[in-house]
């Protein structure tokens, strides 16, 4: 793997060396940067334009320039030498620190967006494969094409109209009548329907149940202002905690093994228990309290785990973190929730917001400078995220169907084992090879096109920094934006590559 490695790295060099010389040149050529000091009557208009070319090394030809930027790059990778800086700006300002807080923006909003939509398009490709010619399937199917063939910034425009400005108007005064309340339960229900399937009797007890249990707690909620002052409680963190445990012990070993169950239930109970004992420490505390607190929970799910599975330690080791690390995050989510009401009256009474990356001069705890983070983030999230999901719902789908006719899954069946096992451990795994290598596309994809939704949402992110570099022909500025989007797609495919070699057996990274 090493000599693997080592070889992909120097044709990686190589590949984004010619790729940083023609972008180089474009952005060079793309206009000129003098051309607002030209137009200038002020007395210190010669100064400016002196300085202006000194900054931006405008009396060189182009192929000194690259050198010139090639040689600040190296000052960033060679530690110990000159200091690092990318180049300078048309303002005679460092590059690099601008990357820097343009970056932390960005990668916050294209990792959040690429793991959400990994995991919801990913899950509901495999189960439209497992239902093929479903109702849900055909759903699925209409939903993805149309999301796929949305533009962003209207799917933008249209999630800041009734996503932020509406839900903003109602959530200042959360009222809905009775028929409201049967409407939403009725959409629910159909939803519900479409996803359970089955006879025309399932689908109409399961509309009925659905549509009365949404009526119930949506009306329970309004009635106890939950809207203003939301939070999970305790009971909430229980029983989540609880469907998640029972969830992964489904896919990962069945019901039948009760070493498996009970080490999952153990581990949420151990789970709700720290969610009183911890409430003094986690009022306000900081990310290193909380890296802590998750590396105590995976280490007492994985001892629960093997004290109590048994023949099966392992495989309960494995369902226990998934179990304890979803208690802490409902925990998480419950105290990040409790800051809501305190934060909303901080931001003048409009929650989402849509524009911009936090709130300017926001003083306030931990919960509520974490909460103001995800309300920021909430719009452009979805938009790249809903994009993504249809992309990742077709490939999975389609990739999931071609194995499922494979000979070795036939065998598998003949052998008697489970239909559990025979889709997760054998299905599922040789499906996701062509996954991969689209997540290694994607992402890099989602970073360069993040400038659009960036651009409809204020977001002060790496978007900004490219457009205003392309607007004012500061080849630094491009340049700078252009080397994290292709140092990220070579990378990834590069990762993509490894991870086949884990996923199928008989891939040898030679």
């Amino acid at each position: 793997m090493f000599f693997f490695i080592l070889r992909r790295t120097v044709t990686s060099f190589f590949i984004l060396l010619a790729a940083t010389a023609l972008m180089f040149v474009l952005a060079v050529n793309s206009g000129d940067p003098l051309h607002d000091l030209i137009e200038l009557q002020s007395s210190d208009r010669e100064s400016r334009i002196a300085a202006r070319t000194a900054a931006m090394n405008l009396d060189e030809p182009v192929h000194i320039r690259y050198l010139l930027w090639l040689q600040e790059i190296g000052r960033c990778v060679v530690p110990g030498g000159a200091q690092c800086t990318l180049g300078l700006d048309r303002s005679s300002n460092p590059v690099l620190p601008q990357l820097v807080n343009a970056m932390g923006s960005t990668f916050r909003l294209v990792v959040v967006a690429t793991i959400i939509a990994i995991l919801l398009g990913v899950i509901t490709g495999m189960v439209t494969a497992l239902r093929q010619y479903s109702t849900f399937d055909y759903s699925v199917t209409f939903l993805a094409f149309l999301l796929f063939s949305m533009p962003v910034f209207w799917l933008s425009t249209l999630l800041k109209q009734y996503l932020a400005i509406d839900l903003n108007s109602w959530l200042g005064n959360p009222v809905m009548s009775y028929l409201q309340i049967l409407l939403v339960g009725a959409v629910v229900g159909v939803i519900w329907t479409v996803i359970v399937g089955g006879n025309a009797r399932r689908r109409l007890t399961v509309f009925g149940i659905a549509t009365a249990a949404t009526a119930a707690i949506l009306l329970i909620l309004l009635t106890t202002n939950w809207f203003r002052d939301p939070g999970l409680g305790p009971v909430g963190v229980l029983l989540s905690s609880l469907g998640l445990a029972l969830a992964a012990v489904s896919l990962f070993s069945g019901m039948r093994r009760r070493e498996v169950l009970r080490s999952a239930l153990v581990t949420v109970a151990v789970g709700f228990a720290a969610y009183f004992l911890t409430m003094g420490l986690l009022e306000d505390p900081n990310w290193l309290v909380i890296a802590a607190l998750a590396v105590v929970t995976v280490g007492v799910s994985l001892l629960i785990g093997h004290l109590l599975g048994g023949p099966y330690a392992r495989l309960a080791r494995r369902v226990s973190v998934v179990a304890g690390l979803g208690t802490g995050f409902f925990i998480f989510l419950d105290h990040l929730l409790s800051a809501y009401s305190s934060l909303s009256r901080k931001n003048g009474g409009r929650p989402i917001p849509t524009t911009g990356s936090e709130t300017p001069n926001l003083r306030g705890t931990f919960w509520e400078v974490q909460l103001d983070y995800v309300l920021y983030l909430a719009l452009p999230t979805v938009a790249l995220t809903l994009i993504s999901f249809a992309l990742y719902t077709r490939y999975t789908r389609a990739s999931q169907l071609d194995v499922m006719n494979q000979d070795y899954i036939r065998t598998a069946r003949a052998k008697g084992l489970s239909e559990r096992t025979v889709v997760v451990k054998h299905a599922f795994r040789n499906a996701l090879i062509p996954i991969t290598t689209l997540v290694a596309v994607d992402f890099a994809a989602v970073l360069g096109g993040a400038v659009v939704t960036e651009n409809v949402f204020g977001w002060n992110g790496m978007g900004s920094l490219f457009v205003n570099g392309l607007n004012n022909v500061d080849p630094n500025v491009i340049m700078a934006f252009f080397l994290v989007t292709g140092a990220a797609a070579v990378l990834f495919n590069m990762l993509a590559d490894i991870a086949y070699a884990f996923l199928d057996p008989r891939i040898t990274l030679n």
